[in-house]
């Protein structure tokens, strides 16, 4: 391949796309300290299409340039590095981290250390850093083979539920009984669910979610009830309740205020997956706002220390990966058309929720 290929989407349009190619730049016109990493394979879930709603105000559309009007969407992906010019890379490394969905990346490589570097290119900064950083993963098992696609679509959505987890401990619950979670099939809601199911004993677990997908959040055992968003009004609404959103969906959010009005405690804002975000305003209840998880995080770096965040975080993902096992099928696929399918599916909504697809513009 003399080429690189870049997936695009339409910023105001999602449901046009566009594929542009440049040619694959030499090692000699790389920046210096240079990486040329050829992506090998990335994860998309309905996560990706929260980027891409938030692109601009999260400034996700920078980090990756695209063509004028159009914005290339962030993935996490694997990719391997086929051209170095920094001293400490050799070719043939292994990188874990934020990727466009394209061939290849040009990486201007900086803070390296055993464990991974960052990407010092100017127009990346001013995002969260996790953003910029890239694990050397070539001798890690755990993102080997199956247990690496685990990684791929499951850990950057993980620690944001290990996140809200510990920020609803934090809190108290705001002196909740229950959490609600919507998309309770979504894997960022059952990784919160599952981690308030086997660690917060006293907190009832409730999700909602379409009646196509109640069978599979049932099975996963990690929610005490799942009701059908038609059926909200069965729950108890003198029951102090804490919700967690995960899809942005203002009419469900709204019917929740009003059902549960002041014992509605906590109304946190995680994901964005439905495009209609019209907000209804004087809702009863707690104000909504936005969960922010690098804020938790720099709380949480300070708090405990080095290496601290890391320890506690694996070993909540220890805990996680058998019911991934058990519940996620992996679905591969390789070239232009299987991306923007995957694309599609999952910007409809058909995305079965038992399935994780790890995707590449390189044909398989």
């Amino acid at each position: 391949m003399n080429s690189i290929k870049q997936f695009n989407v339409d910023r105001a349009d999602f449901e046009r796309t566009s594929l542009t190619e440049v040619p694959l730049p030499s090692r000699e016109v790389l920046p210096d300290d240079g990486l040329l990493v050829k992506i090998d394979r990335f994860a998309f879930t309905a996560n990706n299409i929260t980027y891409a709603m938030l692109g601009d105000s999260m400034k996700y559309w920078q980090l990756f340039p695209a063509p004028d009007g159009f914005g290339n969407i962030p993935v996490w992906g694997f990719g391997d590095v086929i051209a170095s010019k920094h001293s400490q890379i050799e070719e043939g490394e292994r990188l874990f981290g934020y990727f466009p969905m394209a061939t290849h990346l040009v990486i201007e490589a900086t803070d390296v250390s055993k464990r991974g570097l960052r990407d010092g290119a100017a127009h990346r900064q001013g995002v969260a850093p996790v953003y910029n950083a890239y694990a050397r993963v070539g001798a890690d098992p755990a993102f080997a083979g199956r247990q690496g696609d685990y990684q791929a679509l499951l850990r950057p959505l993980f620690m944001l539920s290990f996140l809200v987890d510990d920020f609803l401990a934090e809190a108290e619950f705001f002196g909740a009984q229950q959490v609600v979670l919507s998309s309770a099939s979504s894997k960022t809601a059952f990784g919160l669910a599952h981690l308030l199911h086997t660690g917060r004993p006293s907190i009832r677990v409730i999700g909602f979610t379409s009646g196509r997908h109640s069978a599979f959040a049932a099975s996963l055992g990690c929610y005490h009830e799942i009701v059908p968003y038609d059926r909200i009004d069965t729950l108890l609404p003198e029951q102090a309740t804490a919700f967690v959103d995960m899809a942005g969906n203002a009419e469900l959010r709204s019917r929740l205020h009003r059902h549960f009005g002041a014992r509605l405690v906590y109304s946190g804002r995680v994901g964005m997956t439905h495009q209609d975000t019209a907000e209804a305003h004087d809702l009863p209840g707690a104000k909504p706002s936005w969960f922010f998880a690098p804020d938790q995080i720099r709380k949480r770096a300070k708090e405990w220390g080095p290496g601290g965040i890391d320890q506690r975080f694996s070993a909540a993902w220890a805990g996680l990966v058998p019911m991934l096992e058990k519940s996620l099928t992996i679905v591969e696929g390789g070239g232009v058309e299987a991306v923007e399918e995957v694309y599609r599916q999952t910007l409809a909504g058909q995305v079965a929720p038992s399935e994780g697809h790890m995707v590449s513009l390189v044909g398989r």
